[in-house]
Formats: structure tokens, sequence, C-alpha cells
């Protein structure tokens, strides 16, 4: 997993990467422009890059994730490598918002408002999610936010466990999506049938193609 954030307006000049979860205890090392984020059992969870912004062709408009191109990536490895650091980082281009279709729709066994859903996203297993939404239901297409997915609020989506259950993503909700004029009303958006399973999602498109 790779997910690469850059918003001069709050944090300036400041490419995080993020590579895992984080961890109740944290550690970092410093070397010239980089800092290297490590969790309790010393595996390295993120990096922060100073500076490097002009160099990686980022802009001040850019707010939010990134997706970093095979040369960006081979950049920042070069970065490590002069700074002292083992390079590591993979390129990750494929899109984390996606179509889905609820395929099953079951109780929790362990609440009385959680849902249980598997999920095709793909041609591979489908994906099991957890999902609170009142709304959900078969048959649906949603627009499923995958493990390594950020999403506008900045928060990361990681594997977890919801009241003992396996969830490996999760189905959005317009709010949670950032759309213009999305209602406040607990609720996952659903998308027309004409939706593509696994078809890549751009929010910034998105209510735009539920408008037409």
């Amino acid at each position: 997993m790779l997910i690469s954030a850059y918003n001069p307006a709050i944090l300036g000049d400041v490419l995080v990467v993020v590579l895992g979860a984080d961890t109740p205890t944290q550690s970092t090392v410093t070397k010239a422009n980089i800092v290297q984020i490590s969790n309790d059992h010393q595996e390295v969870i993120g990096y922060n890059f100073f500076g490097l912004g002009a160099q990686l062709g980022l802009t001040n408009t850019d707010r939010g994730q990134v997706l970093l191109s095979k040369a960006q990536i081979a950049f920042l490895n070069q970065q490590l490598s002069q700074a002292g650091f083992e390079p590591q980082l993979m390129v990750q281009q494929e899109s984390h918002f996606v179509v889905g279709e609820v395929l099953s729709c079951d109780p929790h066994p362990h609440s009385d408002h959680l849902h249980v859903c598997q999920i095709q996203v793909d041609e591979a297993q489908p994906l099991q999610i957890v999902c609170g939404a009142p709304n959900i239901a078969a048959g649906q297409k949603v627009v499923v936010a995958k493990v390594g997915t950020m999403m506008p609020s900045g928060k990361i989506i990681f594997p977890s466990k919801l009241r003992h259950v396996e969830s490996l993503g999760m189905v959005c909700s317009a709010r949670e999506l950032a759309l213009p004029n999305a209602q406040q009303r607990p609720g996952i958006l659903v998308l027309p049938a004409s939706f593509s399973v696994g078809a890549p999602i751009d929010l910034n498109n998105l209510a735009q193609s539920l408008k037409a």
C-alpha cells in the first residue's frame, strides 16, 4: 500500500506518504529533508518529504491524495537513497474508488444495525465489507472505497474488524464523498444500474454523471 497526499495550504510544502496504519507508539528518524516514521514493531509506515513539491511537479492547487507516477516514485526513491534510507516505494496507480455491486447483505451476527455485505468490484473474489447504512441492500450499485483509499476528509481506509467481523473497504455516502448538495442523513449513495461494476470513479466527475 502507498497513499500519498499533498496540501500546501494546510501543511506547507510537505508530501506525506503513508505505507501502513498508525500504532499507539511511533518513532521517527530525520535525514536531510526526509522524516521516516516507524511503528512500535520498527516497521516503516510512512515518510514526510519536505520541499520537493516543485521538483515533483506538484502545485499549490493540489488538495489531498495524489497519485504519483513511475517517474515521481523513482525520484523519491533516489532521494531516500541519497539521504541514507533504504528505497522501498512502489508505484500504485489503480483507482481506489470503484463501482461495486452488492451481491448479498446479511445481518451482522453481533450487531442489530450493521450488515455484512459481499460486494463485487472486479473479476476477483468479492470483497466483504461491513456497512451500517440503513438503506443498503442486495442488487445495488454503490461506490466502494477500497483498502488504501484516502477519503476527502483525510481518513484512510485500512483493513479492519467491526464487532469481530473482517471488513475490507467502505461503502460510501454522498456526504463522505464530499459531493455537492449531499444529503446529511445516514445512507449510502446508490448508483444507477447503468454504472459498470469495477469502473473507476473520479469524484470530480461523479456529481455531473449522476445529473446526466
